[in-house]
């Protein structure tokens, strides 16, 4: 990469071991490529959408503080007795969704949404899926894809 991109990575802490485990695989790719980060935390997956959204909409009201030029979400919804997985794995990607789009935010979807702890620790472990290593890579990926376009305001 030409510059280094400036990251900010949002993650979930409702299980907080999977979360620590995603964010590792995330910062190691970040670190690997050169990026700067910045984390945040929030409750669960369905709050990361609006903690994006803050700092998009932030730039519009203060311009003090250095732009992101790529976003990571991590987190883990596990399926319980009721329909509330549904809602929140359906949600919080669609509005991530909706985000990346509205605003051509350079987006790493590390979510995980999956029936047990297995499944979760299976996708989440380092030395096994990475998934926020593969989240921090399609983010760096993305945001290359932006510079292509010149879709920056440097």
């Amino acid at each position: 990469m030409t510059d280094a991109p400036h990251v900010m990575i949002v993650e979930a802490r409702f299980y907080e071991d999977i979360a620590d485990e995603l964010v590792k695989g995330a910062t190691g790719a970040l670190e690997a490529a050169g990026a700067s980060f910045e984390r945040f935390a929030v409750p669960g997956a369905f709050e990361i959408p609006a903690a994006i959204t803050y700092a998009v909409r932030s730039m519009d009201f203060y311009a003090g503080r250095r732009r992101f030029d790529g976003y990571i979400a991590l987190g883990c919804v596990i399926r319980g007795e009721t329909t509330h997985y549904d809602y929140v794995c359906g949600e919080s990607a669609r509005k991530l969704a909706d985000l990346s789009t509205q605003y051509a935010l350079a987006l790493g979807y590390g979510i995980l949404t999956v029936e047990n702890a297995e499944q979760a620790w299976a996708r989440a472990a380092t030395d096994r899926k990475n998934k926020g290593g593969d989240a921090a890579q399609a983010c760096l990926d993305m945001i290359e894809l932006k510079r292509h376009f010149h879709l920056f305001p440097r």
